[in-house]
């Protein structure tokens, strides 16, 4: 008779020890924690994706942009076909200081204070569009902090409820212990899973919104020193130059 139960644990066992089998047979409030960390996992690799595609974006169209301002035209023309509507954040930085550098000299004589004034609407637009970058770092800092102890928190019930039943089944077989405690086990597992690629992802987008970041404060300070020769010019002529191209 013991061989008999012996037997059927055994064959129980090797069925819960598949993947599919340890969710199924896990306790609900585990279930529960691996579905939590699951649909955290896939969070993770959509903002991963998103992340590292915006940033290739930005930095694309930033080549792009930093050949045309730099080539030697017309300033104007080039706030016209991208500054006025900015599609990547350096084109936002750029069309910021001109409308405000604009506003400053339209009423034909160039106000005081003007390079404060373009200085500060960079800095402010360069803010807001690392903070639209930065979205959801902050999930990721949090699941890859959190899932490993969420899913400590599954196994440890899990591992409960097995020590629970074996006290009364009041058998220490390993055939009947193995798989309450893989199921619990699993819930580790997951949460590592999730947490893992979260830490990773974090310290590689969060370095690369870094350079970024410093790419469009370096050419806040490069335009912002043309504009301040502008000024100069206005002061010396008492007229307003039109922008030109950077040399």
């Amino acid at each position: 008779m013991d061989g008999t139960v012996t037997a059927q644990a055994l064959g129980q066992a090797a069925h819960d020890l598949s993947l599919w089998g340890l969710f199924l047979q896990a306790d609900w409030i585990v279930k529960g924690v691996m579905l939590g960390l699951l649909g955290a996992s896939i969070w993770v690799w959509a903002i991963v994706f998103d992340k590292v595609t915006s940033i290739r974006r930005a930095n694309r169209a930033a080549d792009a942009f930093e050949d045309r301002f730099w080539s030697g035209g017309s300033l104007d023309d080039l706030y016209a076909r991208e500054g006025e509507d900015p599609s990547h954040p350096l084109a936002a930085v750029f069309g910021a200081a001109m409308r405000e550098w604009r506003r400053s000299a339209g009423n034909g004589a160039l106000l005081g204070g003007a390079k404060e004034r373009v200085e500060r609407a960079m800095s402010v637009t360069i803010g807001r569009e690392m903070e639209r970058l930065e979205r959801w770092m902050v999930f990721l800092a949090s699941v890859g902090s959190v899932a490993p102890f969420i899913g400590l928190f599954g196994t440890v019930w899990g591992i409960m409820n097995s020590f629970a039943a074996i006290a009364g089944m009041q058998n220490t077989n390993l055939a009947v212990v193995a798989p309450g405690i893989a199921e619990a086990l699993f819930a580790t597992a997951i949460g590592l899973v999730a947490a893992i690629p979260a830490v990773l992802a974090y310290n590689k987008i969060n370095t690369d919104l870094a350079r970024l970041a410093g790419r469009m404060e370096a050419f806040a300070t490069e335009f912002a020193a043309i504009l301040s020769r502008q000024t100069e010019v206005a002061a010396n002529d008492t007229a307003t130059p039109a922008a030109t191209a950077a040399e």
